[in-house]
């Protein structure tokens, strides 16, 4: 095993978990209390999981069911970060992770790349998720926060004639590129900076390295057409006005 599960364990865990609270708190960012919840979370939240993932694993039904749980939440967490204020339609969120993951997704299964079994298709599926949901927030709340700070550049645009539409993407498109970035200098480094999660899971499931890597190039590459998608679906949302900041 990479670590070993004992009290030192939970106490490093506990210890590192209060340092990062502690750092947030005396830098003033108004997070402290957000970063405590999301560690207890994840860990209760893995300790559910790693319980019931061995059925889930083993039954069709209980499989497609898990993944929609994923996607639900992604929905959710993504809606959420883009649209505070409830009921401003935070849903449209799961446009952008579906249109992204569902076709990545559909094109491995039946490639037969990815077998239809849990083992497989929930890590797989997970990672996708993931990049959309991350993306989405991003690239969402980076182009409504310029359409907010350069109103004055949109209704411009609008008295010059231009569509609405092409005049809130003349102004949003730049800054929700910026949610490309995290995924590009992850691929980039890889090897580099960092060993990814598959990459290192691989070797630890007695993989060699040479398969390792394929694996994880795989994901890399996969994860960006999903965030690519992802970004250029959320821009177009944000343009039509499907997700906005009403007041």
């Amino acid at each position: 095993m990479l670590l070993e599960v004992n009290v030192t364990f939970g106490v490093v865990l506990a210890v590192l978990l209060a340092a990062a609270a502690g750092v947030v708190a005396l830098a003033r960012l108004g997070r402290a209390r957000d970063t405590l919840v999301a560690g207890g979370r994840a860990a209760l939240q893995l300790v559910v999981v790693s319980l019931v993932i061995g059925a889930v694993m083993r039954q069709l039904p209980l499989l497609l069911g898990f993944l929609l749980l994923m996607f639900g939440v992604a929905v959710l967490t993504a809606g959420r970060r883009v649209i505070p204020s409830p009921g401003s339609g935070w849903w449209w969120a799961g446009v952008p992770i579906a249109a992204g993951v569902t076709p990545v997704v559909g094109a491995l299964v039946l490639t037969g790349l990815v077998p239809v079994r849990g083992v497989a298709l929930i890590p797989v599926t997970g990672i996708l998720i993931g990049g959309a949901m991350t993306a989405t927030v991003l690239g969402g709340r980076r182009a409504l926060d310029e359409l907010e700070t350069r109103r004055g550049e949109v209704e411009a645009g609008l008295a010059l004639g231009l569509p609405v539409r092409e005049a809130r993407l003349e102004v949003a498109r730049r800054a929700a590129s910026d949610a490309l970035l995290p995924g590009l200098d992850q691929t980039r480094t890889v090897g580099l900076v960092t060993l990814p999660g598959a990459f290192v899971g691989m070797l630890l499931g007695g993989a060699s390295p040479w398969e390792a890597g394929a694996v994880q190039l795989f994901v890399l590459v996969a994860l960006l057409v999903v965030q690519a998608v992802a970004v250029a679906t959320v821009l177009e949302l944000v343009a039509r006005g499907r997700l906005t900041r009403r007041r």
